[in-house]
């Protein structure tokens, strides 16, 4: 696992409250909206979330172009801040794409106010070099999602809850 700077470092603003945010990185309900590439796919029942200090966020994430292909995810936190800061040490494993090995990386996300009610996510992560382009391909595309996701779960109506339509990052 690399232990200098990240070879990953990305910020961006989310039209949407810091809570919502968090809340997308932190319960499976929300997170098996928008994360991994677009087209990929993680079975509900395959996420398993303990986010606290010394906790855990695992899932296992199926490819689209080939659903033999299934990637599993261990992150094991270090660092837990509500609404502000999730640290820990990911391992992936599992049946991987070809020419990608099992690997270890450290991954931190910071979630801060922005104006206007929005938030600035900044995700860093540290990973073998040679990965670093499917990463942060990886990364647009889920942050696309992501964006998505979000501006959905704003757009259904808050004023009568019995009425308005279930959006995955509105449940609960």
């Amino acid at each position: 696992m690399q232990t200098d700077s990240p070879q990953i470092d990305i910020s961006r603003v989310l039209d949407a409250p810091r809570a919502l945010v968090y809340r997308a990185f932190t319960d499976p309900e929300h997170f098996v909206a928008w994360w991994g590439p677009i087209g990929n796919s993680l079975p509900r029942e395959e996420v398993d979330f303990d986010i606290r200090p010394s906790g855990h966020q695992r899932w296992t994430e199926v490819s689209a172009t080939d659903p033999g292909i299934r990637v599993r995810v261990t992150v094991d936190l270090t660092a837990v801040a509500d609404g502000e800061l999730l640290d820990g040490v990911m391992q992936v494993s599992g049946r991987i794409p070809r020419g990608v090995e099992p690997f270890e990386t450290r991954i931190r996300y910071e979630f801060s106010d922005a104006t206007g009610g929005r938030t600035r996510l900044r995700i860093r992560q540290w990973l073998p070099h040679r990965l670093t382009g499917n990463a942060t391909q990886g990364w647009r595309e889920a942050l696309t999602k992501l964006g998505t996701a979000l501006v959905g779960a704003q757009k259904v109506a808050p004023t009568n809850p019995a009425a308005r339509p279930q959006h995955p990052l509105t449940k609960g």
